[in-house]
């Protein structure tokens, strides 16, 4: 009896299952890069929005002065303040604007690893697929060879019970 022939891609089945376990790992780290971007985006815009509250309440305060008839050393002192919160307001936008950046290649680096992900899954399948017909025709060819081994087997009794009457008849 003919024994099963072992799948010749075995080893690249288990290189692709290793690839794409990777590639699972790698999707997941970006994803927590990502997220952890999103996070600090996040509390950058609310720190640029508090700062910008704060201008806000400080312009309330300069037209409430100006209301008043406040002294204009006063009104300098808070147009000046003003100045320097601004400046805190260009500088948390910087700082916004370099994260959004972050935030983007993030988002793109888990883009690459998704596709990444995909084409090698498909890689995977494909050889998958390609064992199981494998083994659908290597189960066909055993067959066959079976069936033809019996029948030699079957010819060859036959050709014996043949001879074995000969030598009775004779």
């Amino acid at each position: 009896m003919a024994k099963k022939s072992r799948y010749p891609l075995e080893q690249v089945i288990e290189i692709k299952k290793n690839r794409f376990d990777q590639a699972v790992r790698t999707l997941e780290e970006k994803k927590e890069i990502l997220e952890k971007a999103y996070e600090t985006l996040f509390d950058l815009n609310q720190a640029l929005d508090e700062i910008k509250s704060h201008k806000q309440a400080k312009l309330d305060q300069i037209r409430d002065a100006l209301d008043e008839g406040t002294s204009s050393d006063k009104i300098q002192q808070m147009k000046a303040y003003l100045k320097v919160v601004d400046e805190k307001v260009l500088e948390q936008k910087k700082k916004r604007d370099a994260q959004q950046t972050v935030v983007d290649e993030a988002q793109k680096q888990v883009d690459l690893a998704t596709d990444d992900l995909f084409q090698k899954k498909k890689d995977l399948e494909k050889l998958e697929l390609h064992k199981k017909d494998w083994e659908k025709e290597d189960a066909r060819e055993l067959e066959r060879k079976e069936e033809s081994e019996h029948d030699e087997q079957g010819s060859a009794g036959y050709h014996r019970l043949k001879q074995d009457k000969k030598m009775r008849d004779k």
